[in-house]
C-alpha cells in the first residue's frame, strides 16, 4: 500500500468518526491558578445565558488537579442565581478519590481532570443569565495543587 494511499484512508476514516459524533450544547467556564494554589478568599464567578428554555441541563464542578493533592475530596460552597429564581447557596463535599481506584475522572502523567454533578438531577433554567459563584472550604489555606476550577451546564438529551 502506497503512503499516499494510507494517509486517504486514514483521513476518511477521521472525517466518519467527526461528522457521526454530535456534540452537546453545552457551556464551560474555568478558572486557571497560575501558582497551583487556590485562596479560601477567592471566589470564582461564572455566568451563562441561557436562551433554550425548555431544555434540561445538569451543572457540574470541574476541576483540574495535580496527583500530589492532598486529600481524597474537596469541600466547596456553589452560589447559584438563575433569572427570576432566589440565590441558592450549596456546601458540597466532592469526592476526587476513592481507596480502591485511587484518583477518579481522567488523567495524564500526573494532573487529573473531573467533572463532578453538583445538580442531583436535571434542572430547567428561565431564560437570561445565570450566575454561580464557588469558592473552597478547606482547611488548608491556600489550597495547594489545585490547577483550576469551573462550572460545565450541559443540555440533557432527551
Amino acid at each position: 500500500m502506497t503512503f499516499f494511499k494510507s494517509i486517504s484512508i486514514y483521513l476518511v476514516v477521521v472525517m466518519m468518526l467527526v461528522t457521526s459524533c454530535k456534540t452537546a450544547t453545552l457551556y464551560e467556564q474555568n478558572t486557571f491558578l497560575p501558582d497551583h494554589q487556590w485562596s479560601a478568599k477567592t471566589i470564582n464567578g461564572y455566568q451563562f445565558n441561557i436562551e433554550d428554555t425548555n431544555s434540561m441541563y445538569k451543572v457540574f464542578f470541574v476541576i483540574r488537579h495535580h496527583n500530589a493533592y492532598h486529600y481524597k475530596n474537596i469541600w466547596i460552597q456553589v452560589d447559584m442565581k438563575a433569572p427570576g429564581d432566589t440565590l441558592v447557596k450549596q456546601t458540597l463535599n466532592l469526592n476526587l478519590a476513592d481507596d480502591l481506584n485511587g484518583w477518579l475522572g481522567t488523567g495524564m502523567d500526573d494532573i487529573y481532570d473531573q467533572r463532578i454533578p453538583i445538580t442531583p438531577k436535571a434542572i430547567k433554567f428561565h431564560k437570561g443569565i445565570c450566575h454561580f459563584s464557588v469558592q473552597h472550604t478547606m482547611r488548608e489555606d491556600p489550597l495547594q495543587n489545585i490547577l483550576s476550577t469551573g462550572i460545565r451546564v450541559e443540555k440533557v438529551r432527551p
